[in-house]
């Protein structure tokens, strides 16, 4: 039996570190029926390396949503390649020369920062030991923020909702913030910081790191958040819609163009 086709070397694993307006994609994940930021990248890189390549993420972001950092890895067979050498400029390192080449054949809304080669067993995704979101509201009209924050109609109680999202430090199951059927083996998540920040006099951001979070967790829990501010649930209420478990006892979700994918940690 032949092994000419077999490889005898490992795979070259890259991170790369980007950002990207999420308004025109169905999220980061390949979607059958709409393009994603995962997509995208994927084909650019077929463009740029002349084979396959498989992108996997830190995270799976929904349609809508922002990322100011997002962390993906993939693997290639041989090193990337080198620039050009050019008599009296600048040496540039094979990584920074790709991202130049990557930038340029990506979309507008599709930026990378950085590349570089790490060990084959770091993962974007399983590797990362923290990350954190943040999510955009205001409560004047703007026409600059219309796509990065959600406009209320009335100022809540901020107070009282940061008083409310302290008691997310003290629980670990977020049942009650998940998408419903998910393939998704656990629930737990640990949340270390949980806070809103006023910005100017109408733009406020809520502030979140956790281990890890559910599907559309972030934009739940700002929806009862915000039921607090409100009034019509009081920070004892927000505690038991966590206790009970239930998707149907907590808040509407809010609109995906405030959230944004903003640090993960290794």
């Amino acid at each position: 039996m032949s092994n000419k086709n077999i490889s005898l070397h490992k795979p070259l694993r890259y991170f790369i570190e980007l950002s990207y307006d999420g308004t025109a994609y169905h999220g980061w994940q390949i979607q059958p029926n709409g393009s994603s930021v995962q997509e995208t990248l994927q084909r650019a890189l077929l463009l740029l390396l002349r084979t396959e390549v498989s992108v996997t993420g830190a995270g799976r972001t929904d349609a809508g949503v922002h990322a100011a950092m997002m962390v993906a890895h993939f693997d290639v067979e041989v090193p990337l390649p080198a620039p050009p050498v050019r008599d009296g400029g600048r040496k540039q390192s094979a990584c920074d020369y790709f991202v130049y080449r990557l930038n340029g054949v990506l979309p507008h809304d599709i930026a990378i920062h950085s590349i570089y080669p790490v060990a084959d067993d770091m993962h974007a995704r399983f590797s990362a030991r923290a990350r954190t979101y943040y999510y955009y509201v205001h409560t004047r009209k703007s026409p600059f923020l219309r796509d990065r924050s959600w406009r209320l109609v009335s100022t809540p109680d901020f107070e009282v909702m940061n008083r409310a999202a302290a008691t997310l430090l003290e629980y670990e199951d977020f049942t009650s913030f998940s998408k419903l059927n998910t393939d998704t083996k656990t629930n737990i998540c640990r949340v270390t910081s949980a806070r809103w920040v006023q910005l100017s006099d109408y733009e406020w951001r809520f502030e979140i790191t956790a281990d890890r979070f559910l599907r559309n967790m972030v934009r739940a829990i700002v929806g009862t958040l915000m039921e607090v501010g409100r009034g019509t649930l009081s920070i004892e209420g927000f505690r038991e819609v966590i206790e009970l478990k239930n998707r149907s006892k907590a808040g509407d979700s809010v609109p995906a163009r405030g959230l944004f994918l903003v640090n993960v940690k290794y």
